[in-house]
């Protein structure tokens, strides 16, 4: 089966299972991001001992989460514990005073169809502490989306603005009429409506990219989620939103049909071009003339050049596990690689359209074909057009890098460029030098090989 995006584009969808990571990691950085935050992880023992092993030696620090563990009780009468999810919400009320409780429902709440979403209404309104419910589990599609479903049930609980769009048009033409040294003050940005950028950054990613706005004029009004629960964004009509993470289309649904806001689609800022391109449609949608953006990105190709020389010419092939997989091959394909296939377990094509069309744009520009393109790939199919391409380098789930290992092919663990920042012009450097490690690690033990072979010739 195949879907046909435009004259030149198609995406592929063949009936493979999801090999991903489970989506209830994403508290290893929702709860990091998010200071004044509680996760709640509500699942089995299972879920427990992953938690522990995916975050390694932070359990040890006290963090932010703990695991409400359901017994075989509770699953095999398909109990809902209300006192029990009580205790353990009042004892995180006394002992880390959160300013919101997020339960993450599992897999196993999901089966035995556990109703958090009815208890925890009545549980917020008895300890008096907002408690969101997120259903994170192995069912979706990615791992990435567990933060997906968070942003989405916290978009809910945005206040509406302040000013409503006529008020709003109203202060406008007041400022208009304000003496012109008054007027200077009040241009530093550009007079547009609202922006919400929404997408889970560190904060000094967060601030590279307020600043790569401020550049051009535009304001970013707030950050979904903010650094703090108590300072969500205002959302509603009349507000913009623009996401930064492809993995966000149920955020970006939420958005538009409940809160009424206006979605920019726009590439994603992952790579120089990616960036220019994402800044570029903000500044369209708000009528702003962009600034020196084409001698910036110049400015960062050029300080690319060691890592470009390593990747170019070189082979990548993507097998599909964190939905960032269109955004990479993109920027890979402009730096020079050849991308044999672009695997991705699911893809919102409305949500993504920008960003294809910014690969179908990227590969004419390289004079390149466009890469095979599938969706829930069957890995099986997959393992065997790897054995036939040979690509210098698969970019995959960790259940497939030993064996493709084994098999005399590098490969590069998806999961890292999720945690990694990659995001921005001046990430750029940080992302190529995950991608030219494996490379280089291959190069090095050639050379070292080449070497001993010398060594024991020169013996002989």
């Amino acid at each position: 089966m195949s879907v046909k995006i435009d004259e030149t584009l198609t995406v592929e969808c063949e009936t493979g299972n999801y090999h991903t990571f489970c989506p209830i990691s994403c508290v290893s950085w929702l709860y990091q991001k998010i200071e004044d935050s509680f996760f709640l992880v509500v699942g089995t023992k299972t879920c427990g001992y992953f938690l522990q092993n995916a975050l390694g030696v932070m359990i040890f620090a006290e963090p932010r989460y703990a695991m409400a563990e359901l017994e075989e009780g509770d699953i095999s009468a398909q109990l809902n514990d209300y006192e029990g999810l009580k205790r353990l919400c009042i004892r995180i009320r006394r002992d880390r005073d959160p300013s919101v409780i997020i339960w993450i429902g599992t897999c196993t709440t999901e089966i035995i169809k556990m109703d958090l979403e009815g208890m925890a209404p009545k549980l917020e309104w008895e300890i008096g502490i907002p408690i969101l419910v997120a259903r994170a589990n192995g069912l979706d599609y990615a791992f990435t989306q567990g933060e997906d479903t968070v942003l989405a049930a916290m978009a809910h609980r945005c206040p509406e603005p302040e000013f409503s769009l006529r008020e709003r048009k109203e202060m406008k033409q007041k400022v208009l009429a304000f003496p012109s040294r008054e007027k200077e003050k009040l241009h530093e940005y550009a007079n547009h409506p609202s922006l919400v950028l929404f997408g889970s950054l560190p904060s000094n990613v967060v601030s590279q990219l307020n600043l790569e706005l401020r550049r051009q004029s535009i304001k970013v009004s707030g950050w979904l989620p903010a650094q703090r629960y108590t300072d969500l964004p205002s959302l509603g009509d009349g507000v913009y939103v623009c996401g930064v993470n492809p993995f966000l289309s149920r955020t970006a649904t939420t958005l538009i049909r409940r809160e009424k806001c206006e979605l920019i689609g726009a590439p994603f800022p992952i790579g120089p071009d990616g960036t220019r391109a994402w800044i570029e449609k903000i500044c369209s949608v708000f009528g702003v003339e962009t600034r020196g953006l084409e001698e910036r990105e110049e400015q960062i190709w050029e300080s690319l050049k060691d890592y470009l020389n390593l990747v170019r010419g070189k082979s990548v092939f993507f097998m599909g596990d964190n939905l960032l997989e269109v955004s990479l091959a993109r920027f890979l394909i402009r730096c020079g690689m050849i991308v044999h296939e672009i695997g991705i377990p699911y893809m919102d094509k409305r949500y993504q359209a920008a960003e294809l069309a910014l690969l179908r744009d990227t590969c004419t520009r390289m004079c390149v074909p466009i890469p095979r393109i599938v969706e829930k790939p069957d890995n099986s199919n997959q393992i065997r057009r790897l054995r036939e391409l040979r690509p210098d380098l698969a970019i995959t789930g960790m259940a497939h890098a030993n064996p493709l290992e084994a098999r005399g092919i590098s490969t590069k663990w998806s999961v890292e460029f999720t945690f990694a920042q990659i995001h921005g012009s001046a990430n750029a450097r940080d992302l190529l030098e995950l991608v030219t490690r494996p490379l280089r690690r291959q190069r090095n033990l050639e050379h070292f090989g080449q070497n001993t072979l010398v060594r024991k010739n020169n013996k002989i």
